[in-house]
């Protein structure tokens, strides 16, 4: 196994997506900016959808512009087409990603197009990442199912896996957009993936709709994956997948990491404080167990 994992925190994204109210820009950047105080140095920070589909992200420009200056935080755009594309590349970002649907159906729900549209796509925006030195990755989402569709194959996932690797991405991410993942079928299609996907890093995206998200993470980073997703809170969700929650909560992942000794370079208790904030901003209790339990051992190093 990896000993040192690294977090990516897409609450500033996925996580404010689906929620009701929309937070402010000013609400936005504070929030980031106390995700890097807690140590958090990958966030994905904005979608560049259309503002009418994903309202919630209309000031992605905004945002991007307002972010500190800071040479040590990579800043990841989520982008669906080259309109969006476009809109990214004329801000800061430091990466940009790519959501491509194991399900037809559903890219075409979230994405107006096919998967393999969304793929030519891909390849264009590969490209063009490899001149500027912008990496691109790509995120295949219902990599376990779908809503609309049922059970995805994992010779499904494999091709489209297989297909972004040869476009030149930089990483690829399996994505359990509606949170039907078990431990043994995350074991399953990453090591289905692993044998396409070559020397290309492998990233992982679950969402804890049925409480398994935790479970996942820990299947595989025991199957060697060091990179993961989580949102602060556990908020968010897919405004395009009916019944999807958020993604597993970050508070919970450091938790579980801390007890069994990675590194990961995220203070557990700046990072609670900034779960109590964001209820106060959504008006609500967030998911994450750790804000309503506490870490342990209480007013112990890893936590209040």
């Amino acid at each position: 196994m990896p000993d040192t994992i690294q977090i990516v925190e897409v609450g500033p994204r996925d996580g404010l997506q689906n929620e009701d109210v929309i937070l402010s820009t000013d609400a936005k950047l504070s929030m980031i900016t106390h995700l890097i105080d807690a140590g958090l140095t990958r966030i994905e920070t904005v979608s560049f959808a259309h503002p009418d589909r994903v309202p919630q992200m209309a000031d992605a420009e905004a945002v991007m512009a307002g972010l500190p200056d800071r040479g040590d935080i990579d800043y990841i755009g989520l982008v669906m087409n080259e309109r969006g594309w476009h809109r990214a590349t004329a801000t800061r970002v430091n990466e940009v990603n790519m959501p491509i649907g194991a399900s037809d159906t559903f890219n075409r729900k979230n994405q107006g197009v096919g998967s393999d549209e969304s793929l030519s796509v891909l390849a264009d925006i590969a490209t063009e990442g490899a001149a500027r030195g912008l990496p691109v990755s790509a995120t295949i989402s219902t990599a376990w199912g779908c809503p609309f569709e049922g059970e995805v194959p994992v010779a499904r996932v494999v091709e489209i896996a297989e297909r972004a690797a040869s476009l030149g991405v930089t990483e690829i991410a399996l994505a359990d957009t509606i949170g039907v993942a078990d431990p043994w079928a995350t074991v399953e299609r990453i090591q289905a993936v692993r044998s396409v996907s070559g020397h290309i890093p492998l990233r992982v995206h679950f969402h804890d709709t049925r409480s398994t998200g935790i479970a996942n993470a820990y299947a595989a980073i025991q199957n060697g994956v060091t990179v993961i997703d989580a949102s602060v809170g556990g908020v968010g969700g897919c405004p395009f997948a009916p019944a999807a929650t958020g993604n597993i909560a970050t508070d919970d992942l450091v938790y579980m990491l801390d007890r069994a000794g990675f590194t990961h370079g995220v203070d557990l208790a700046r990072l609670m404080k900034v779960s109590a904030e964001l209820e106060g901003e959504l008006g609500k209790t967030v998911p994450a167990m750790l804000p309503k339990a506490g870490a342990f051992p209480p007013n112990g190093s890893d936590g209040a």
